[in-house]
């Protein structure tokens, strides 16, 4: 790929993104994609568990506490793991546009160390579309979430099928995953997205 084609800058004839009309209410709390998941899952013992609730328009907002077995450098968050959160707040906009996407791209500047015991609080939006791709950004902060700016991040999100996981995953967590059929629900409902 060339710079031009990972530019987190969306290009001129870019769409707004659109919240879909059945999209999770302003506040609802959003479900764990997959309970194995590191960023959200709450079957994931050493995860973020990070919870993402809806916002206004195509936003999301969300918490994680960081604990112990977070840290980097000793009493304060792994870069990595921050980085990862950002990455999970970004990927729950797709709750709200019924899709299904991946991560291209993402750029994280670090402005403050983030504690253990501290929670973040983070927003994501989706800034716009351009055929498969979303341009969104997030910001994670500490203190609450009026408090200074800890992370952010730009970021580039592809649209795939479901087919995506499937024919990339392990087998034994394909089979695991779609046998709920509550996640082959969701993963379907976002594939007819209008």
């Amino acid at each position: 790929m060339s710079a031009t084609e990972t530019s987190l800058i969306p290009p001129e004839d870019a769409v707004p993104p659109v919240r879909h009309p059945d999209a999770p209410a302003p506040g609802e709390l959003l479900g764990a994609h997959y309970a194995q998941c590191f960023g959200c899952g709450a079957e994931q013992p050493h995860g973020l568990h990070l919870t993402a609730r809806a916002g206004e328009g195509v936003s999301v907002t969300a918490e994680f506490t960081v604990r112990p077995e977070h840290q980097g450098a000793p009493g304060l968050a792994h870069g990595g793991l921050l980085a990862a959160a950002l990455d999970e707040t970004l990927g729950s906009l797709n709750w709200l546009m019924h899709t299904i996407s991946v991560t291209g791209r993402l750029e994280t500047d670090y402005v403050r160390p983030v504690p253990v015991g501290a929670v973040l609080h983070l927003t994501a939006r989706a800034d716009a579309r351009h055929g498969r791709k979303i341009y969104c950004t997030a910001t994670g902060r500490i203190g609450g979430p009026d408090g200074p700016v800890a992370v952010r991040a730009a970021a580039l999100f592809v649209e795939v099928k479901v087919e995506h996981f499937v024919d990339n995953g392990r087998r034994e967590e394909i089979e695991a995953a779609m046998a709920d059929p509550d996640t082959v629900r969701r993963a379907r409902a976002f594939e007819v997205n209008p």
